[in-house]
């Protein structure tokens, strides 16, 4: 039997027992340790150079290393420069970017800049590979708000494996005409980048990559790849960019008090105004910026909740359960002074509805999209160039998916004809969809047609992604259409 159609087999059987997300006990145990001793990694900002042409460029090597999770015990990793993960890269609007990424690793990868509006050919997805010992240098420029972004491989049915193994890194996004709103901004002071992802060891502390229908479930929890940290802070309020990096576990992230926070920012930037919120749930690939204040000398951690998954089936076996600490926040006796963080934040473009010429319908179901499973000579979409569509999708299994889009933003208009939440309210690219709802997104495909390179639309439970739950769509100029098989890019 195959495994979704074994997995409905095993949902029908569970609703047959009476079994839901609410009952039963955690089968996805999480470690929590018992100290948080570590003090937190901070990615280093990654060096670049701007050359004679204006051209800021990066250089990324992926390799292979070793990492302690677990004190004394060495387990294999890859990572961008590193043992394991990678730099923070950062650049501004209007900047000509590039990226010269070296693949070191005994078997191809490619590197996808996720979140960033760019040319489809330069997007690094399964049609850019880098082969070991060669070198890709895509080039752009950055047109986009300023927003936490970041980036990770993409190979064809592989990119579970290579993002569990530790290939991922922050790209963050500044715009100097943007006002000063009063957040913290000092990089790895009170402005913290924290990508939280999970993974589970075997006897020998290699990787086990064993799943369930979601993929790994974790026991070991890390923060920036290390385990049981803490961030000492010594200013009023602190800044965090959040980063759900994990290949399928969602996150429910707030304090172990419980005291709100501002959330100010989502997937593609700031929000219109701050949330306050004790809750800021982030499915795998999503992203948000929270600001949390502090009293002099305090201990607070950052705890993961037990999410809401919406109605899926054996909740309890899918971390709908799971209640653990991430990381701890110190606050030093004497604390700077931070500025209030200003009412208002930012105002989006506009794009609604009405500004829409497609409606497309996109059902996701096991490993099918629209009852089709990726096919890399397949194009699913195509999309004029300055369009604007609204996407209505839904996810039709009892279990979790979510959605992604390449190269844009899109805005959630409405979950089943009701107004998304504030926390949904500013760009966003990737949306967890709870079971038998519909989502209707609106998003504008700009700048960018190429009728030959697609970009990729998937669920980025990563394991989903890699058994054909992806499409492509290719933007194409007015009146254009597609080549009969899209181009492979070395």
């Amino acid at each position: 039997m195959s495994r979704p159609r074994l997995a409905a087999a095993v949902a029908a059987a569970l609703v047959a027992a009476g079994l839901s997300a609410c009952g039963g006990a955690s089968v996805s145990a999480v470690d929590v340790p018992d100290t948080f001793d570590v003090p937190l990694p901070v990615p280093p900002l990654a060096p670049s150079h701007v050359g004679a042409d204006g051209t800021r460029t990066f250089h990324l090597t992926a390799q292979e290393g070793t990492t302690q999770f677990l004190p004394g015990v060495d387990t294999p990793t890859w990572g961008f420069d590193g043992d394991l993960l990678g730099p923070t890269l950062r650049a501004s609007r209007g900047e000509q970017v590039a990226v010269e990424v070296r693949n070191d690793l005994p078997e191809a990868t490619s590197v996808h800049w996720h979140g960033m509006h760019l040319p489809a050919a330069m997007d690094g997805g399964p049609h850019q590979p880098v082969e070991p010992g060669a070198t890709w240098r895509p080039t752009w420029r950055i047109d986009q708000p300023a927003a936490t972004l970041w980036y990770h491989p993409h190979p064809h049915g592989r990119t579970e494996e290579h993002v569990y193994r530790g290939l991922a890194g922050f790209f963050l996004l500044d715009d100097p005409a943007a006002a000063d709103v009063g957040l913290p901004h000092a990089y790895g002071v009170d402005d913290v980048p924290v990508v939280v992802q999970d993974r589970r060891l075997h006897a020998d502390g290699t990787l086990d990559r064993d799943g369930g229908e979601l993929g790994v479930l974790g026991s070991l929890i890390t923060a920036n790849g290390a385990r049981g940290t803490h961030l000492d802070v010594t200013t009023q309020r602190v800044r965090l960019r959040l980063l759900n990096g994990s290949t399928a576990r969602t996150y429910a992230f707030g304090l172990a008090d419980d005291r709100e926070v501002l959330q100010v920012a989502t997937d593609g930037g700031l929000l219109p105004e701050p949330v306050p919120t004790t809750r800021v749930q982030l499915s795998p690939g999503e992203r948000a910026e929270v600001v949390v204040t502090v009293a002099p000398g305090e201990r607070v951690h950052l705890r993961s909740f037990p999410p809401d998954l919406g109605r899926i089936v054996a909740g309890f076996a899918m971390g709908a359960n799971d209640t653990f600490d991430v990381l701890e926040l110190r606050a030093a006796a004497d604390l700077a002074p931070s500025p209030p963080v200003a009412p208002a934040l930012t105002t989006l473009d506009p794009l609604s509805a009405a500004d829409a010429s497609v409606t497309r319908t996109f059902d996701l179901q096991g490993r099918e999209i629209n009852g089709r499973r990726m096919d890399m000579d397949r194009v699913d979409a195509t999309v004029e160039k300055g369009a604007t569509e609204v996407w209505e999708v839904r996810n039709l299994d009892l279990f979790p998916h979510n959605f992604h889009v390449h190269d844009v933003q899109f805005r959630v208009l409405d979950i089943d004809g009701a107004a998304p939440p504030p926390a949904l309210a500013g760009a966003k690219d990737t949306v967890y969809l709870e079971p038998r709802r519909t989502y209707r997104l609106v998003m504008r495909f700009e700048d960018h047609a190429d009728p030959a390179t697609p970009y990729m639309f998937h669920c980025h439970l990563l394991l989903h992604e890699d058994e054909g739950l992806m499409g492509q769509l290719v933007v194409v100029e007015p009146g254009g259409t597609p080549s009969p098989a899209p181009h492979h890019h070395p």
